[in-house]
């Protein structure tokens, strides 16, 4: 895949400069160090780097759910530090999708039921415009087969799918995405991460995938390494 967006393209997500930093005094843990990064539409970056760097406070802050101590973070344009509580949890549901380690999967529903909650959750109508169809969305993801069972009748690599499906129902514009291969074998790594890259340049979306996976680092648009809270290009593909 390409490495580079065209200067063309209008970010979705615009962190400029951030520091977070975690405890006080003596304690004191610097997560983020003045991080920048911006992902465009249809891009998937990959951060790499070691437990303890700072990549969940990278999504934290990305995703709203942390407000940095300096620096600022635009999700289409809007500052999201300047928005009040109740426009970042608007944000949240509307805009940003989700993708977890294994799923995160409700057991009791079947898969095309999940998508639908999601939709509710976001207060968007199936009738939506912004709404994709539920199950046209497993369609594209090859889970049409599945609609409706259940996760505990899903494999892992069925129950990522149908995670990834999730997060993009609402039509968000960025997605974050923790640790997908976690608990995945090579080739079920492989199929979910260049799915997810394929979704998210049909649908225009940004996405940031944290991994420790470097051998799925191939399907990803760019690569950014983060260490002791800041990011950088690793070695390899510098």
């Amino acid at each position: 895949m390409s490495t580079t967006t065209t200067d063309t393209d209008t970010p979705v997500l615009e962190i400029d400069r951030v520091t977070l930093r975690h405890g006080d005094g003596d304690s004191t843990v610097v997560a983020l160090d003045e991080v920048s990064l911006s992902v465009a539409p249809g891009e998937l970056v990959a951060v790499v780097g070691p437990s303890g760097s700072g990549k969940s406070s990278l999504l934290a802050v990305a995703g709203a759910l942390t407000a940095p101590e300096s620096g600022t973070v635009r999700l289409e344009g809007v500052d999201l530090g300047a928005a009040d509580e109740r426009e970042r949890a608007r944000l949240r549901r509307e805009r940003i999708g989700f993708v977890f380690q294994s799923g995160n999967l409700l057991p009791a529903l079947t898969c095309v039921d999940q998508l639908r909650l999601a939709l509710r959750i976001a207060g968007i109508a199936e009738s939506d415009p912004r709404a994709r169809d539920p199950r046209a969305l497993l369609d594209s993801v090859s889970m049409t087969h599945r609609a409706d069972r259940r996760p505990s009748e899903l494999s892992g690599g069925e129950r990522q799918r149908v995670g990834i499906a999730r997060a993009l129902v609402a039509g968000p514009a960025l997605l974050l995405v923790d640790e997908p291969t976690a608990a995945l074998d090579r080739a079920r790594s492989h199929e979910v991460v260049e799915l997810l890259a394929r979704e998210v340049e049909s649908y225009g979306a940004g996405a940031i995938m944290v991994t420790h996976d470097h051998d799925v680092l191939e399907h990803c648009h760019r690569v950014v390494e983060m260490v002791d809270g800041r990011l950088g290009v690793p070695a390899a593909t510098a």
